[in-house]
């Protein structure tokens, strides 16, 4: 969808204010969401070990992007939690649904690093 300046690419100014707005977002989730300050500490551990272990561009690609990707859709998750809890803490069969979906996403994209990391790990070792 074209905003004000159709589709033609934003300028400078504008793209810095998106880059504010993103580190306020980053920032807002590691005061906010104890879930997102624990697996940014585990990619602080794997992300080295996603460097160090993967034999080409490839292989780093997919171990260091599969422990990213778990960072952005928790990030989605939070933000899908704060909107619900915007509107109140009364429990709505809606909005824990909501919830629930949110939590599951993270946990598949868990199981995505899981997978990654072993078809890529485990044939070395055996």
């Amino acid at each position: 969808m074209a905003d004000e300046t159709g589709h033609w690419p934003r300028g400078p100014a504008r793209m810095l204010k998106a880059t504010i707005w993103s580190f306020q977002g980053l920032r807002a989730a590691w005061l906010h969401e104890s879930s997102f300050r624990l697996e940014v500490c585990l990619l602080a551990v794997l992300a080295p070990l996603a460097l160090w272990l993967g034999d080409t561009g490839v292989e780093r690609a997919l171990l260091l992007g599969s422990c990213l990707l778990v960072l952005a859709v928790e990030l989605l998750n939070s933000a899908i939690e704060a909107v619900i809890e915007r509107y109140g803490p009364e429990h709505h069969e809606l909005a824990g649904r909501a919830k629930d979906m949110g939590s599951a996403a993270v946990f598949v994209t868990m199981l995505n690093v899981l997978a990654v990391w072993g078809l890529i790990l485990l044939p070395r070792l055996l």
